[in-house]
């Protein structure tokens, strides 16, 4: 049987400075399988759509802010992450230059920029301490990682560069 994972980006925006990343609290709804947690800004990609114009789409579509430059940081493969076990497959990006300026809410809660030495502080999906670090490390080499979830938490972790 073929895998066919739900195709996802997830973007972090770093400020001018390099210091702090603009994170969506997500307090918006009720029935937000992530509420309360932060999160980098993404989701779906489009069907015909490349996952480059995909990261640059969710990030208007999110913050307002236009992407001038943008790292591909890693791919993670989860299986059975979505709400009802679906299969998701990320791309993961730092986005280092942008025009514009966020608002201070979107659909899905508050924009916040926190400083990047204290992400790890905040309420995150568990299975973001595992890839953080590598998102934003000094390897230039992407990190390919497979974060298989039941119950909604992750089971294992493995990752390669």
């Amino acid at each position: 049987m073929p895998y066919t994972p739900i195709l996802a980006t997830l973007g972090y925006i770093r400020s001018p400075d390099g210091e702090r990343v603009l994170m969506v609290h997500r307090t918006a709804r009720q029935d937000d399988q992530q509420l309360g947690k932060y999160n980098g800004l993404g989701g779906k990609l489009e069907p015909g759509e490349d996952i480059v114009s995909g990261m640059r789409r969710e990030i208007l579509e999110e913050s307002g802010l236009t992407v001038t430059a943008m790292r591909l940081r890693g791919t993670i493969n989860w299986p059975g992450f979505g709400a009802a076990g679906e299969d998701w497959f990320g791309f993961i990006f730092v986005i280092d230059a942008f025009t514009g300026t966020a608002p201070a809410t979107n659909a899905e809660g508050r924009l916040e920029w926190v400083p990047q030495s204290r992400l790890l502080e905040l309420p995150l999906w568990e299975g973001d301490r595992h890839f953080l670090p590598l998102v934003f490390d000094d390897d230039p080499r992407p990190f390919h990682g497979v974060m298989p979830y039941a119950g909604g938490h992750p089971v294992s972790w493995t990752v390669s560069r």
